[in-house]
């Protein structure tokens, strides 16, 4: 695939969202992964290995929605869990997934739950056709694996039962979430961050 304007457009968007997350601590070393889509059949991923607080527009890769490679470079190992979700959703244009200290441990925290159920707060309207705090949303949590297209297979099952789901959450692991475009899907990861702090911060305040 010849690299376009869109192309670059594209990665020096995510490149830009990178650094802001990696200041907030979301990304840190080389963890974490970032897409967006380009057209109906293919996405922008980022390249395997890269940190994500220093990518530059060679640091994308263009792939297809089963995986594979079109553009020069090694997609990220975690492709899969991001072209399954724009096969699942034709609006869908961007996928980001950090790794912050609190998403890891409220994963594991409530790993035996299968879920974190966020409920009656004011930032569930920041998610797509929620009007009022008085609602629930659980963000499901799915056991970390090495094989990356069985958990794919595992996530798209869950979100064909479950579509209004706005994010998930593996083991151990870290947080997924999706929006239309880009800056929805960074307001969705921002108001997901808050309601786990705060849910990490009255699990402390029980003890």
């Amino acid at each position: 695939m010849k690299k376009t304007k869109t192309f670059f457009d594209k990665a020096i968007a995510l490149a830009a969202a990178g650094a802001e997350l990696y200041q907030r601590g979301w990304v840190p070393a080389t963890s974490g992964n970032f897409s967006l889509r380009l057209d109906s059949d293919s996405a922008l991923v980022t390249a395997s290995g890269k940190h994500k607080g220093q990518l530059g527009p060679t640091d994308f890769i263009a792939v297809d929605f089963e995986g594979a490679a079109l553009s020069d470079g090694k997609p990220s190992a975690e492709t899969l869990l991001h072209t399954a979700l724009y096969r699942r959703f034709a609006d869908l244009g961007a996928v980001l997934h950090c790794h912050s200290a609190t998403a890891t441990i409220l994963s594991r925290l409530h790993a035996s739950d299968g879920k974190i159920t966020l409920r009656d707060y004011e930032l569930l309207k920041a998610f797509p056709n929620i009007d009022s705090h008085a609602t629930s949303v659980d963000i499901p949590i799915f056991a970390n694996t090495q094989d990356i297209a069985e958990l794919a297979i595992e996530v798209d099952q869950y979100l064909q039962e479950y579509p209004a789901c706005p994010g998930y959450l593996i083991e151990g692991h870290g947080l997924y979430c999706w929006g239309q475009t880009l800056n929805d899907c960074l307001r969705h990861l921002e108001a997901l961050e808050f309601m786990l702090d705060c849910e990490l911060e009255m699990h402390r305040l029980r003890r």
